[in-house]
């Protein structure tokens, strides 16, 4: 399988100038990009709801090596890693892009589109309370308390 935007030539400023143009298009206010050395994050806010969503960025280590295991040196590590950098960006453009025009065309709604990335009270994500015990709420049918609230 191929990687979208494997080799762009795009910043990653870029990108994220123009993530936050799409988000304003569609009607999201109070949205931003940070980043630390294993992560990059989009913050918005979107009817009401507050959405975060984190890219796990790749580690200069993952490109030590080529895929065939020839040594690589410093400038091409770097080079690589900015690339992968460059490639993760593109491709949350291209996500936030169509999960944005499947509720703008009624395909779907924004909780269904972004449900996982929905900041909780917490303030961790929706997905880090139920993915842990996913499967554990398929294998045995018992709902977890906060999803039968009004049943």
């Amino acid at each position: 399988m191929t990687q979208y935007a494997r080799n762009t030539n795009v910043s990653v400023t870029q990108s994220q100038i123009e993530v936050q143009a799409i988000l304003r298009r569609y009607g999201a206010n109070r949205f931003g990009t940070m980043e630390d050395e294993k992560s990059a994050y989009l913050m918005f806010e979107y009817q009401g709801l507050l959405i975060q969503i984190q890219i796990n960025m790749p580690s200069k280590d993952d490109f030590v090596r080529t895929p065939t295991g020839r040594p690589r040196n410093n400038a091409q590590i770097e080079r690589e890693h900015e690339q992968a950098i460059k490639q993760k960006w593109r491709a949350l453009v291209l996500a936030v892009k169509a999960k944005l025009e499947a509720v703008e065309s009624g395909i779907s709604t924004i909780e269904q589109e972004f449900l996982a990335f929905v900041m909780m009270p917490d303030g961790k994500p929706l997905a880090d309370h139920l993915v842990p015990n996913l499967k554990k709420i398929v294998e045995t049918g018992s709902m977890p308390k906060m999803l039968t609230m009004g049943v």
